[in-house]
Protein backbone atom coordinates (compact mmCIF):
# COMPACT_ATOMS: atom_id res chain seq x y z
CA UNK A 1 0.00 0.00 0.00
CA UNK A 2 1.49 3.32 -1.05
CA UNK A 3 2.26 5.74 1.75
CA UNK A 4 0.73 9.24 1.65
CA UNK A 5 2.61 11.86 -0.37
CA UNK A 6 4.14 13.05 2.91
CA UNK A 7 4.37 11.17 6.20
CA UNK A 8 5.97 11.99 9.56
CA UNK A 9 7.87 9.02 11.04
CA UNK A 10 9.04 9.74 14.61
CA UNK A 11 11.98 12.04 13.81
CA UNK A 12 12.02 12.24 10.03
CA UNK A 13 9.83 13.15 7.09
CA UNK A 14 9.17 10.50 4.45
CA UNK A 15 7.81 11.38 1.01
CA UNK A 16 7.26 9.52 -2.21
CA UNK A 17 9.55 10.75 -4.98
CA UNK A 18 7.00 12.00 -7.48
CA UNK A 19 9.66 12.45 -10.14
CA UNK A 20 9.92 8.65 -10.39
CA UNK A 21 6.22 7.88 -10.77
CA UNK A 22 4.60 5.94 -12.31
CA UNK A 23 7.63 3.78 -13.14
CA UNK A 24 9.04 3.44 -9.63
CA UNK A 25 7.66 3.84 -6.13
CA UNK A 26 10.68 5.32 -4.35
CA UNK A 27 10.64 7.05 -0.98
CA UNK A 28 12.90 9.85 0.22
CA UNK A 29 13.73 10.37 3.91
CA UNK A 30 14.43 13.89 5.15
CA UNK A 31 16.20 14.11 8.49
CA UNK A 32 16.86 17.86 8.46
CA UNK A 33 15.06 20.93 7.20
CA UNK A 34 17.50 21.61 4.35
CA UNK A 35 16.65 18.22 2.89
CA UNK A 36 12.94 19.12 3.03
CA UNK A 37 13.67 22.43 1.30
CA UNK A 38 15.63 20.69 -1.45
CA UNK A 39 12.87 18.10 -1.91
CA UNK A 40 10.35 20.91 -2.43
CA UNK A 41 12.63 22.79 -4.84
CA UNK A 42 13.43 19.69 -6.90
CA UNK A 43 9.76 18.63 -6.96
CA UNK A 44 10.23 15.38 -5.10
CA UNK A 45 7.02 16.66 -3.55
CA UNK A 46 4.70 19.13 -5.29
CA UNK A 47 1.15 20.42 -5.18
CA UNK A 48 0.37 23.50 -3.10
CA UNK A 49 -1.32 21.78 -0.10
CA UNK A 50 1.35 19.04 0.04
CA UNK A 51 4.10 21.65 -0.12
CA UNK A 52 2.51 23.46 2.83
CA UNK A 53 2.40 20.26 4.89
CA UNK A 54 6.00 19.38 4.01
CA UNK A 55 7.21 22.89 4.87
CA UNK A 56 5.46 22.74 8.25
CA UNK A 57 7.25 19.50 9.05
CA UNK A 58 10.48 21.03 7.76
CA UNK A 59 10.15 23.85 10.28
CA UNK A 60 9.50 21.35 13.08
CA UNK A 61 12.43 19.21 11.92
CA UNK A 62 14.75 22.20 11.98
CA UNK A 63 13.92 22.82 15.63
CA UNK A 64 14.11 19.11 16.47
CA UNK A 65 17.71 18.92 15.25
CA UNK A 66 18.84 21.74 17.55
CA UNK A 67 20.71 20.50 20.63
CA UNK A 68 19.78 23.47 22.80
CA UNK A 69 17.77 26.67 22.66
CA UNK A 70 20.84 28.89 22.41
CA UNK A 71 20.18 31.43 19.65
CA UNK A 72 16.76 29.90 19.13
CA UNK A 73 14.97 32.95 17.73
CA UNK A 74 17.65 33.61 15.13
CA UNK A 75 17.93 29.97 14.11
CA UNK A 76 14.18 29.46 13.71
CA UNK A 77 13.99 32.61 11.59
CA UNK A 78 16.76 31.21 9.39
CA UNK A 79 14.89 27.91 9.04
CA UNK A 80 11.70 29.66 7.97
CA UNK A 81 13.49 31.88 5.46
CA UNK A 82 15.15 28.86 3.85
CA UNK A 83 11.82 27.08 3.44
CA UNK A 84 10.11 30.24 2.15
CA UNK A 85 12.57 30.45 -0.75
CA UNK A 86 11.66 27.06 -2.18
CA UNK A 87 8.52 27.79 -4.27
CA UNK A 88 7.44 31.44 -4.42
CA UNK A 89 3.98 31.03 -6.00
CA UNK A 90 2.27 28.47 -3.73
CA UNK A 91 0.35 30.38 -1.04
CA UNK A 92 -0.09 27.26 1.12
CA UNK A 93 3.66 27.17 1.72
CA UNK A 94 3.65 30.62 3.32
CA UNK A 95 0.34 30.01 5.10
CA UNK A 96 1.73 26.88 6.77
CA UNK A 97 4.98 28.58 7.78
CA UNK A 98 3.05 31.55 9.20
CA UNK A 99 1.07 29.10 11.28
CA UNK A 100 4.26 27.40 12.51
CA UNK A 101 5.73 30.80 13.40
CA UNK A 102 2.58 31.67 15.36
CA UNK A 103 2.81 28.38 17.29
CA UNK A 104 6.49 29.06 17.99
CA UNK A 105 5.74 32.53 19.34
CA UNK A 106 2.84 31.32 21.48
CA UNK A 107 4.94 28.47 22.95
CA UNK A 108 8.16 30.41 23.46
CA UNK A 109 7.90 30.34 27.27
CA UNK A 110 7.85 26.53 27.41
CA UNK A 111 10.82 24.29 28.07
CA UNK A 112 12.74 23.55 24.87
CA UNK A 113 11.72 19.87 24.56
CA UNK A 114 8.06 20.85 24.95
CA UNK A 115 8.47 23.62 22.36
CA UNK A 116 9.84 21.05 19.93
CA UNK A 117 6.86 18.76 20.60
CA UNK A 118 4.42 21.64 20.07
CA UNK A 119 5.87 22.36 16.63
CA UNK A 120 5.56 18.71 15.62
CA UNK A 121 1.96 18.61 16.87
CA UNK A 122 1.11 21.73 14.86
CA UNK A 123 2.56 20.22 11.68
CA UNK A 124 0.57 17.04 12.34
CA UNK A 125 -2.57 19.15 12.77
CA UNK A 126 -1.95 20.90 9.44
CA UNK A 127 -1.60 17.51 7.75
CA UNK A 128 -4.70 16.05 9.42
CA UNK A 129 -6.81 19.11 8.69
CA UNK A 130 -5.81 19.12 5.02
CA UNK A 131 -7.35 15.69 4.46
CA UNK A 132 -10.62 16.78 6.08
CA UNK A 133 -10.61 20.04 4.13
CA UNK A 134 -10.20 18.16 0.87
CA UNK A 135 -13.10 15.87 1.68
CA UNK A 136 -15.27 18.93 2.28
CA UNK A 137 -14.15 20.41 -1.04
CA UNK A 138 -15.26 17.15 -2.64
CA UNK A 139 -18.60 17.33 -0.84
CA UNK A 140 -19.37 20.83 -2.10
CA UNK A 141 -17.95 20.33 -5.57
CA UNK A 142 -19.63 17.06 -6.53
CA UNK A 143 -22.95 18.88 -7.00
CA UNK A 144 -21.41 20.70 -9.98
CA UNK A 145 -20.79 17.48 -11.90
CA UNK A 146 -23.65 15.59 -13.54
CA UNK A 147 -24.02 11.93 -14.34
CA UNK A 148 -22.33 11.32 -17.69
CA UNK A 149 -20.08 14.39 -17.60
CA UNK A 150 -16.65 14.43 -19.21
CA UNK A 151 -14.37 16.63 -17.13
CA UNK A 152 -11.10 18.12 -18.37
CA UNK A 153 -8.40 18.65 -15.74
CA UNK A 154 -4.85 19.97 -15.79
CA UNK A 155 -1.73 19.01 -13.81
CA UNK A 156 -2.23 16.89 -10.67
CA UNK A 157 -4.56 17.66 -7.76
CA UNK A 158 -5.10 14.31 -6.06
CA UNK A 159 -3.58 12.38 -3.17
CA UNK A 160 -0.09 13.21 -4.40
CA UNK A 161 -0.69 16.98 -4.38
CA UNK A 162 -2.19 17.07 -0.89
CA UNK A 163 -2.05 15.30 2.44
CA UNK A 164 -4.78 13.05 1.05
CA UNK A 165 -7.96 12.82 -1.06
CA UNK A 166 -7.20 15.77 -3.34
CA UNK A 167 -8.79 19.07 -4.37
CA UNK A 168 -9.99 19.01 -8.01
CA UNK A 169 -9.48 15.25 -8.15
CA UNK A 170 -11.23 15.05 -4.78
CA UNK A 171 -14.30 16.62 -6.40
CA UNK A 172 -14.15 14.08 -9.23
CA UNK A 173 -13.62 11.25 -6.77
CA UNK A 174 -16.60 12.36 -4.65
CA UNK A 175 -18.89 12.52 -7.69
CA UNK A 176 -17.71 9.12 -8.89
CA UNK A 177 -18.16 7.51 -5.47
CA UNK A 178 -21.70 8.90 -5.41
CA UNK A 179 -22.43 6.78 -8.46
CA UNK A 180 -22.12 9.40 -11.18
CA UNK A 181 -20.58 8.16 -14.41
CA UNK A 182 -17.69 10.57 -14.81
CA UNK A 183 -15.07 10.46 -17.54
CA UNK A 184 -11.88 12.49 -17.15
CA UNK A 185 -9.71 14.01 -19.87
CA UNK A 186 -6.24 14.66 -18.48
CA UNK A 187 -3.81 17.15 -20.03
CA UNK A 188 -0.29 15.72 -20.13
CA UNK A 189 0.85 19.04 -18.53
CA UNK A 190 4.17 19.94 -20.05
CA UNK A 191 7.01 20.24 -19.34
CA UNK A 192 7.08 17.82 -16.37
CA UNK A 193 4.04 15.74 -17.38
CA UNK A 194 2.30 15.74 -14.01
CA UNK A 195 -0.97 14.91 -15.74
CA UNK A 196 0.41 12.01 -17.76
CA UNK A 197 2.57 10.59 -14.99
CA UNK A 198 0.58 11.31 -11.84
CA UNK A 199 -3.08 12.12 -12.53
CA UNK A 200 -3.62 9.22 -14.93
CA UNK A 201 -1.95 6.91 -12.41
CA UNK A 202 -4.19 8.10 -9.57
CA UNK A 203 -7.40 7.90 -11.59
CA UNK A 204 -6.52 4.44 -12.87
CA UNK A 205 -5.98 3.23 -9.31
CA UNK A 206 -9.46 4.57 -8.46
CA UNK A 207 -10.97 2.85 -11.54
CA UNK A 208 -12.22 6.23 -12.80
CA UNK A 209 -12.37 6.28 -16.63
CA UNK A 210 -9.54 8.45 -17.94
CA UNK A 211 -8.20 9.57 -21.31
CA UNK A 212 -4.82 11.28 -21.68
CA UNK A 213 -4.51 14.15 -24.17
CA UNK A 214 -1.73 16.53 -25.15
CA UNK A 215 -2.05 20.07 -23.81
CA UNK A 216 -2.80 21.33 -27.33
CA UNK A 217 -5.84 19.06 -27.87
CA UNK A 218 -8.22 20.74 -25.41
CA UNK A 219 -9.77 23.22 -27.84
CA UNK A 220 -10.37 20.51 -30.43
CA UNK A 221 -12.24 18.34 -27.91
CA UNK A 222 -14.30 21.29 -26.69
CA UNK A 223 -15.28 22.19 -30.25
CA UNK A 224 -16.42 18.59 -30.82
CA UNK A 225 -18.61 18.77 -27.71
CA UNK A 226 -16.67 16.11 -25.81
CA UNK A 227 -15.95 18.23 -22.71
CA UNK A 228 -18.67 19.11 -20.16
CA UNK A 229 -16.59 21.18 -17.74
CA UNK A 230 -13.02 22.14 -16.84
CA UNK A 231 -11.86 21.63 -13.26
CA UNK A 232 -8.42 22.51 -11.90
CA UNK A 233 -6.68 23.28 -8.63
CA UNK A 234 -4.91 26.50 -7.63
CA UNK A 235 -1.63 27.62 -6.11
CA UNK A 236 -2.64 31.12 -5.10
CA UNK A 237 -5.88 33.10 -5.31
CA UNK A 238 -6.06 36.89 -5.01
CA UNK A 239 -8.90 38.61 -3.17
CA UNK A 240 -10.66 39.42 -6.45
CA UNK A 241 -10.63 35.76 -7.56
CA UNK A 242 -7.70 35.94 -10.00
CA UNK A 243 -6.04 32.55 -9.72
CA UNK A 244 -2.52 31.25 -10.30
CA UNK A 245 -2.24 27.62 -11.30
CA UNK A 246 0.00 25.38 -13.39
CA UNK A 247 1.08 26.96 -16.66
CA UNK A 248 -1.54 26.28 -19.33
CA UNK A 249 -4.54 26.80 -17.04
CA UNK A 250 -5.24 30.28 -18.42
CA UNK A 251 -5.39 28.83 -21.93
CA UNK A 252 -8.01 26.30 -20.80
CA UNK A 253 -10.06 29.03 -19.16
CA UNK A 254 -10.12 31.11 -22.36
CA UNK A 255 -11.08 28.05 -24.41
CA UNK A 256 -13.81 27.11 -21.94
CA UNK A 257 -15.32 30.60 -22.15
CA UNK A 258 -15.22 30.53 -25.94
CA UNK A 259 -17.11 27.21 -25.93
CA UNK A 260 -19.58 28.21 -23.17
CA UNK A 261 -18.24 25.61 -20.74
CA UNK A 262 -17.99 26.08 -16.97
CA UNK A 263 -14.48 26.52 -15.61
CA UNK A 264 -14.09 25.66 -11.92
CA UNK A 265 -11.26 26.03 -9.41
CA UNK A 266 -11.02 23.71 -6.39
CA UNK A 267 -8.77 24.85 -3.55
CA UNK A 268 -8.71 25.25 0.24
CA UNK A 269 -9.25 28.72 1.68
CA UNK A 270 -5.59 28.67 2.76
CA UNK A 271 -4.79 29.18 -0.95
CA UNK A 272 -6.48 32.60 -0.86
CA UNK A 273 -3.94 35.34 -0.25
CA UNK A 274 -5.62 38.20 1.64
CA UNK A 275 -2.59 40.39 1.03
CA UNK A 276 -3.06 40.49 -2.75
CA UNK A 277 -5.90 42.42 -4.34
CA UNK A 278 -5.39 41.08 -7.88
CA UNK A 279 -3.57 38.41 -9.85
CA UNK A 280 -0.92 40.73 -11.27
CA UNK A 281 0.60 40.82 -7.79
CA UNK A 282 1.09 37.04 -7.62
CA UNK A 283 4.79 36.09 -7.88
CA UNK A 284 5.35 33.60 -10.70
CA UNK A 285 8.11 31.03 -10.31
CA UNK A 286 10.51 30.69 -13.23
CA UNK A 287 12.05 27.22 -13.40
CA UNK A 288 15.15 25.91 -15.17
CA UNK A 289 15.52 25.89 -18.95
CA UNK A 290 16.52 22.21 -18.86
CA UNK A 291 12.96 21.22 -17.95
CA UNK A 292 11.88 22.44 -21.40
CA UNK A 293 15.01 21.67 -23.43
CA UNK A 294 15.21 18.08 -22.24
CA UNK A 295 12.93 15.07 -22.24
CA UNK A 296 13.86 12.02 -20.14
CA UNK A 297 17.34 13.48 -19.74
CA UNK A 298 17.92 13.98 -23.47
CA UNK A 299 18.13 17.37 -25.14
CA UNK A 300 15.38 17.63 -27.78
CA UNK A 301 16.29 21.04 -29.21
CA UNK A 302 19.37 23.16 -29.81
CA UNK A 303 21.24 23.24 -26.49
CA UNK A 304 21.81 27.00 -26.76
CA UNK A 305 18.26 28.04 -27.69
CA UNK A 306 16.60 30.49 -25.33
CA UNK A 307 13.87 29.15 -23.05
CA UNK A 308 11.09 30.65 -20.95
CA UNK A 309 9.75 28.33 -18.29
CA UNK A 310 7.21 29.98 -15.95
CA UNK A 311 5.72 27.27 -13.75
CA UNK A 312 2.37 29.06 -13.42
CA UNK A 313 0.04 31.47 -15.16
CA UNK A 314 -2.80 33.62 -13.81
CA UNK A 315 -6.41 33.16 -14.86
CA UNK A 316 -8.47 36.36 -14.46
CA UNK A 317 -11.54 35.99 -12.28
CA UNK A 318 -13.83 36.77 -15.21
CA UNK A 319 -13.08 33.37 -16.71
CA UNK A 320 -13.87 31.41 -13.53
CA UNK A 321 -17.40 30.04 -13.05
CA UNK A 322 -16.92 29.08 -9.42
CA UNK A 323 -14.27 28.55 -6.74
CA UNK A 324 -14.89 25.43 -4.67
CA UNK A 325 -13.53 25.56 -1.11
CA UNK A 326 -14.08 23.57 2.06
CA UNK A 327 -16.48 26.29 3.20
CA UNK A 328 -18.66 26.33 0.11
CA UNK A 329 -18.67 27.51 -3.50
CA UNK A 330 -17.91 31.14 -4.30
CA UNK A 331 -19.40 32.78 -7.37
CA UNK A 332 -18.70 36.10 -9.10
CA UNK A 333 -18.14 38.81 -8.05
CA UNK A 334 -15.35 37.17 -6.05
CA UNK A 335 -14.20 40.29 -4.22
CA UNK A 336 -17.49 40.09 -2.33
CA UNK A 337 -18.20 36.34 -2.28
CA UNK A 338 -14.73 35.25 -1.12
CA UNK A 339 -14.70 37.87 1.64
CA UNK A 340 -18.20 36.91 2.72
CA UNK A 341 -17.32 33.22 2.73
CA UNK A 342 -14.17 33.73 4.80
CA UNK A 343 -15.81 36.09 7.29
CA UNK A 344 -18.90 33.91 7.73
CA UNK A 345 -16.86 30.97 8.90
CA UNK A 346 -14.08 32.84 10.66
CA UNK A 347 -13.23 31.24 14.01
Amino acid sequence: MMLPAVKWDRDRLVMIDQRKLPDEEVYVECREYNQVAEAIEKMVIRGAPAIGVAAAYGAALGLLRMKSDTGLEKEFSRILKRLEKTRPTARNLFWALERMKRTFDESRGLAFPELQRRLIKEAEAIEREDVEINRKIGFWGKSLLKDGDSVLTHCNTGDLATAGYGTALGVIRSAFQEGKRIHVYVDETRPLLQGARLTCWELDREKIPVTLITDSMAGHLMKKGEVSAVLTGADRIARNGDTANKIGTYTLAVLAKEHNLPFYIAAPTSTIDPGLSEGEQIPIEERSAEEVREFAGRCVTLPHVGVENPAFDVTPAGYISGIITEKGISRPPYAKSLERLLNKYKK
